[in-house]
């Protein structure tokens, strides 16, 4: 069967992918299942704890086993095992492009090398550049790893995507051709993260989590690290202000328990995070390097004002600054947003509906995935249909 008598073929790889929790593997796995609904015929190659071939919603997900302690000292970075060699050549064999999500990892590389060595396409979304670990170790072996993995991956590929202008830049400083790099945001499910229909299912959501219902809250939801900026969250609360900090991510927990007017929820899977920001009543991320990142989005599908850090990255996007909060990134200037926030309901209302028309309008998934498909037909040299 010639490539124009049968769906296009996309591997698409993470380093995690759900049940595994986090931004990119629940972007990985919006695009497979929506791209498989396209008629694309869609595999994602990832690791977990044992290798495993099952078919999910949709799309034929080939797990490798890896060992994954470095997860628990705060660096997500799987270990695969040697079947990830022959895994990789044979599913980019197969291939008419491979898609690689983020040159960081071994998934990356190892599959990288396989579209290199069976001369199939290949194109990389990158969701961040260099984090801020508070590790010099981890630092420089990011560095260094960028410099030689990352820009052969990032040279090779035929398109580069990425999310915000300081990612942007940073896939330039490490290879990618600028004729090759795009801009391509993520999509959010505007159904799933919705604002609360009433009151009362508002409080209904406020119960389920244990959270108190005659105070507003303020949200914080990532991995509870610096780079996230939790620890300025905590700094720039005080419970005479009136409000009480949500914090929904695992990681350093150390600082949150028993602290007044502070509830930690944990880890949650995308189904309890879309009712969580429904129990709130603002977003707050006061991140460093990430400029929009998924959580943001969510927020803001969900009809949450947001206050994040004023970063570059956010150009692209052309947000109405006075809907969107981006403050500097120190405690005394979130404080203060997030203590006129909670004390004005109007103007969180205000906020609160342009979020949502702004979401609903720029992070559409039918767009992400029609933009994904022309560029995977032109990389592979299928003819559009």
């Amino acid at each position: 069967m010639s490539t124009s008598d049968r769906p296009l073929r996309v591997l698409l790889v993470s380093h995690y992918y759900p049940p595994h929790l986090g931004g990119v593997e629940n972007v990985v796995r919006q695009e497979a299942v929506r791209l498989a609904a396209s008629g694309v015929d869609v595999t994602v190659l990832t690791s977990a704890e044992r290798s495993a071939v099952r078919h999910e919603e949709g799309v034929r997900v080939v797990r490798v086993a890896a060992w994954n302690g470095a997860e628990r000292a705060g660096v997500p970075f799987p270990v695969l095992s040697p079947a990830a060699v022959p895994a990789a050549l044979r599913w980019a064999r197969w291939a008419d492009v491979v898609h690689v999500h983020d040159c960081l990892y071994l998934t990356s590389w190892v599959a990288g090398l396989a579209a290199a060595l069976t001369r199939t396409p290949h194109l990389l979304t990158q969701h961040v550049g260099l984090v801020a670990h508070p590790s010099a170790v981890v630092r420089g072996v990011q560095r260094v790893v960028y410099a030689v993995a990352g820009r052969g991956l990032l040279r090779r590929a035929r398109s580069v995507f990425t999310l915000n202008a300081t990612v942007a830049a940073f896939v330039r400083r490490y290879g990618a051709r600028p004729d090759r790099a795009r801009h391509l945001p993520n999509g959010v499910d505007a159904e799933l993260f919705r604002p609360a229909g009433t009151a009362a299912e508002r409080a209904t959501a406020r119960r389920r989590f244990g959270l108190p219902e005659d105070r507003p809250l303020v949200l914080f939801a990532g991995r509870l690290v610096p780079k996230k900026g939790f620890d300025l969250l905590l700094a720039a609360h005080r419970p005479a202000d009136g409000f009480d900090l949500v914090f929904a991510g695992d990681g350093d927990t150390a600082g949150l328990p028993g602290q007044p007017g502070v509830h930690h929820v944990g880890a949650l899977s995308p189904e309890e995070l879309a009712e969580l920001y429904r129990a709130c009543d603002v977003f707050a991320l006061p991140s460093t390097a990430e400029g929009f990142p998924l959580t943001v989005q969510e927020a803001m599908a969900s009809g949450l004002p947001v206050v994040t850090t004023d970063d570059p990255g956010y150009a692209p996007y052309r947000l109405d600054r006075s809907m969107v909060r981006l403050v500097p990134r120190n405690a005394d200037d979130l404080r203060a947003a997030l203590v006129e926030l909670t004390g004005d309901p109007v103007r969180r209302a205000g906020m609160a509906d342009y979020s949502r028309r702004y979401a609903t309008a720029e992070f559409a998934w039918e767009e992400h995935v029609r933009s994904l498909v022309l560029h995977y037909r032109d990389a592979s040299g299928a003819v559009p249909r």
